[in-house]
């Protein structure tokens, strides 16, 4: 069978030390692979680049389509972008697959059986990146969730339940305060979900769920949830299991796909043999399983299960009384290695089928045939805080012909007409306006209209936000108290 292209970054760190071990380990077990290796990281960011990636090992991924990542370190300080959110959005690898597994009694874990995925959505959500500072005391970063992303991640987490012989997808979001996005999260599960008869369904509240996870983990199977609570869950998930340092990762697109561990570079522990090269080796067998090399990848996985359960340990999970060797970074991967063939005795020995491709098909944005209308705006402002009956004042003086205030609020609480005296406020006011005839449409010209005025009074404007109706439905949260 011909060779797979893949490429290779050794990253910083403890990086290099354990991608040599985990490649080593490949190359014993016979995985069939052509290597191409790239630069990447603090190298390469502190030489004044600063996505951290060179255009050239940018070609690689794109020939290759195939990215097996150490850790890297991204310098501190403004500036520097996270190249595993850059590499994410670039190469469209909207599913992050984080496997979390308990290996009790080797590893320490208070849940024995955990055996719990976290499918976390990996583009969208706080992740974008969009901040600003809008005052000197306000900062703002957008949450952006799509209909169309929604539907990739909860898709894939069904199809990889399905394709995984597992039998429940969980989906965890806050849509009781975030309405909107988060609520388009759980109705698009509802929908996709209602597709899947035998796959069992349901949704929490991602606090609640949380907590439940953290106590009861084998409650759950497969947890779907947008990116910014997968990020921290799935990290709680592995170091509950046992260990952050035992756990891989995958990150799949419509074209592409990068495997990893979850863990960071370390770079107190760079060069001293001491690092457990196991979360890479088991974002590895990942990627052997999704190039279509399932033999390889069980006679990995099981020769690494060989191996915990022989007692040979790096320093990070040695235990007296059930480590019998501890052993350093080479030495545990010629372990695995030498353990190539052999099958676990007291953990369950691991197969893998050829799998139908792990690949999402892309979501292409349909034009929408819903009527939208614009309703109001809301128009923000830098102005002094506690001088609520002022602002609201001007505000009211100053409102063109068609248009009414509704309200004033701050940090999203309704101070003007009619708030409290003891809201604290800040210097960032959400000036709400409306159409005077409840529910009609208004012009853009009447919101520049507006703003004009707003300037000749002195009015600091920082944006505004259009109000929108989507057939007939708000677009839009009211403000608490409104």
């Amino acid at each position: 069978m011909s060779n797979t292209p893949i490429t290779v970054a050794k990253g910083d760190g403890i990086g290099p030390e354990i991608m040599d071990a985990t490649l080593h380990i490949l190359r014993e077990a016979g995985a069939r692979l052509d290597i191409e290796e790239i630069e990447i990281g603090e190298k390469v960011y502190l030489a004044g680049n600063s996505a951290g990636i060179a255009q050239s090992s940018i070609e690689s991924l794109l020939r290759t389509k195939v990215f097996l990542k150490a850790p890297i370190t991204t310098p501190q300080g403004g500036g520097f972008k996270s190249l595993n959110v850059t590499t994410r959005k670039m190469l469209g690898l909207y599913a992050n697959v984080r496997p979390c597994v308990a290996y009790d009694p080797y590893v320490r874990t208070k849940h024995p059986g955990m055996n719990v995925v976290i499918v976390r959505e990996n583009e969208e959500d706080l992740y974008a990146g969009i901040e600003h500072q809008q005052t000197p005391d306000v900062t703002q970063c957008l949450k952006l969730i799509t209909r169309s992303g929604c539907q990739r991640i909860v898709k894939y987490a069904f199809e990889y339940a399905r394709r995984n012989n597992r039998k429940k997808v969980t989906c965890f979001t806050k849509d009781n305060i975030m309405k909107i996005t988060d609520g388009l999260f759980h109705k698009v599960f509802d929908e996709i979900g209602a597709l899947y008869d035998d796959i069992e369904k349901e949704h929490w509240i991602v606090d609640i769920g949380a907590a439940k996870m953290a106590d009861t983990p084998e409650a759950f199977d497969v947890i779907v949830m947008p990116n910014l609570y997968g990020d921290i869950l799935s990290d709680v998930a592995a170091q509950i299991a046992g260990s952050v340092g035992l756990a891989g990762s995958a990150n799949i697109g419509a074209k592409y796909a990068m495997f990893e561990a979850i863990h960071g570079s370390a770079p107190r522990r760079a060069g001293q043999n001491l690092a457990n090269p196991s979360g890479l080796l088991l974002g590895a067998v990942m990627m052997l399983v999704h190039i279509n090399q399932p033999d390889i990848a069980a006679a990995v996985h099981n020769a690494w299960l060989k191996t915990i359960e022989d007692g040979v340990h790096t320093y990070d999970i040695f235990k007296e009384g059930i480590s019998k060797e501890k052993v350093g970074t080479k030495e545990f991967a010629q372990a695995v290695a030498s353990r190539v063939g052999q099958l676990p005795e007291k953990f369950k020995p691991v197969s893998y089928n050829a799998a139908p491709s792990q690949m999402v098909e892309d979501t292409v944005y349909a034009a929408s045939t819903v009527k939208k209308e614009t309703i109001g705006v809301d128009m923000f402002v830098h102005y002094a805080p506690g001088l609520t009956e002022e602002l609201g004042q001007k505000l009211d003086a100053l409102t063109p012909e068609g248009l009414k205030l509704v309200m004033v609020s701050n940090r999203g609480v309704k101070v003007y007409p009619g708030g409290l005296k003891d809201t604290i406020t800040t210097d960032h006011w959400r000036c709400r306006f409306h159409s005077t005839t409840d529910g009609a449409p208004i012009s853009h010209k009447q919101i520049i209209e507006l703003l004009s005025r707003a300037e000749a009074a002195g009015l600091d404007f920082i944006k505004t936000e259009n109000l929108c109706t989507f057939d007939g439905k708000p677009g839009f949260s009211l403000g608490q108290g409104q």
